[in-house]
């Protein structure tokens, strides 16, 4: 895994990645991560309330520590990390940088369906 640090903002004006850069970044990742509504999703299950919850503070230190911060959301049993580059309307090589670093976290556990 890198070392997470700071991660430049993403320049002003500057658009997000396209189709073909988003589809070829989002296959170094593992499969709990998808592309949906120019958002990287991961969405996975949990043994129960604690993991979720113990999930959603390592992603939120990596995140922190990079200053681009995602959409967390836990429930029992259930954990989603939504990631994208708001000043480009869309995902830039920020977000799968941060992806990259969480990946390790979530790709051990089981998926959940992207709808759900």
């Amino acid at each position: 895994m890198e070392s997470p640090h700071h991660l430049a903002p993403w320049p002003k004006g500057r658009p997000p990645l396209d189709p073909e850069q988003t589809g070829a970044a989002r296959a170094k990742l593992s499969s709990v991560w998808s592309v949906v509504d120019a958002r990287l999703v991961a969405r996975v299950r949990t043994k129960d309330f604690a993991q979720a919850l113990a999930l959603c503070q390592q992603v939120g230190a990596l995140a922190e520590t990079a200053e681009h911060h995602p959409e967390l959301a836990l429930g029992w049993g259930k954990f989603e990390v939504v990631l994208w580059t708001h000043s480009a309307g869309g995902l830039t090589e920020l977000d799968f940088t941060l992806a990259r670093w969480i990946d390790p976290l979530l790709a051990s556990l089981e998926s959940a369906p992207a709808e759900g």
